[in-house]
């Protein structure tokens, strides 16, 4: 699995229950960060670089200190394997989505270990969460799109007829994308829950994978099962490029915030695309 930290580095995450730090723009491994008893299965970074959170099929989620790499916590409290991770913007709080339903939300500041915030209305396995500013999007295997106004106390629930792999805001923050095992990838409303578009041709049948927004918000982008990323124009609804990543599925895809540039994960090798200088404002992607 890949994950864009930021603009310079990268965050892996391995079935030799590691996680590693990675300098984009060198391709070097900065880190190397063990301490799961199984699978890593997310991670993600604080917006300072300071912490890491990750999460694994042991259970628990770890904050990690970046610079020594040493664990700063292991939290326990989930039932199941821990699908999903990721701090709030400002650091303070790591929220994590499992196979058990539920998301907890941790307090990073805290000396207690137990969740501050337990959200349980999923009726099977939280696969995939985002948050942006006061909202927390996640999808769940019971197919179901759920955003929390954390703010207001308030939720929204989007069905979709298929269990849900993986959920993100548009970059505006109007919209949100959600993938499925019906080999979909659908574009809502965030207010209305209207269904603005929907992008097929890949293959998206027994596996998690992601999806994402190009920097921009003119493409969507999914992985596939046939070894390929398949990216629509967002308004069109047209197949604009269908990328050979290689023969097996591809697992995890990260766009850049700001750039043309796409992470993929697939087979334990990650891989950095990047657009041809003369088509900077299209996704022309080439290693």
């Amino acid at each position: 699995m890949a994950r864009a930290a930021d603009g310079n580095y990268l965050l892996s995450c391995g079935s030799d229950k590691s996680l590693k730090l990675w300098s984009v723009s060198r391709g070097t491994l900065l880190k190397t960060y063990s301490g799961h008893g199984y699978e890593v299965l997310d991670a993600d970074g604080s917006y300072d670089n300071g912490q890491i959170c990750s999460c694994s099929s042991d259970k628990t989620v770890i904050l990690w200190d970046v610079a020594t790499g040493q664990v700063a916590r292991k939290l326990r409290g989930h039932a199941g394997k821990v699908n999903c991770v990721q701090f709030n913007e400002e650091g303070t709080v790591i929220l994590s989505g499992s196979i058990d339903g539920t998301v907890r939300c941790w307090d990073t500041r805290s000396r207690r270990f137990e969740a501050i915030q337990v959200l349980d209305e999923a009726t099977d396995g939280v696969s995939s969460l985002k948050v942006a500013q006061h909202e927390l999007l996640t999808g769940s295997v019971d197919g179901r799109v759920r955003r929390y106004d954390l703010r207001m106390g308030q939720l929204h629930v989007d069905f979709i007829s298929s269990p849900i792999t993986c959920v993100c805001f548009s970059q505006d923050g109007q919209c949100t994308l959600s993938s499925s095992l019906d080999s979909a990838v659908r574009l809502l409303d965030k207010s209305t829950g209207e269904m603005l578009g929907e992008y097929t041709g890949h293959k998206m049948k027994g596996y998690k994978l992601d999806c994402c927004l190009s920097s921009k918000d003119t493409h969507v982008l999914s992985c596939s099962e046939d070894g390929h990323v398949y990216c629509w124009d967002l308004v069109e609804g047209s197949l604009t490029l269908k990328l050979p990543v290689g023969k097996a599925v591809v697992q995890s895809l990260s766009f850049h915030p700001t750039e043309t540039c796409l992470l993929t994960a697939m087979e334990g090798r990650v891989q950095v695309w990047g657009a041809e200088p003369e088509e900077t404002d299209e996704v022309v992607l080439a290693t």
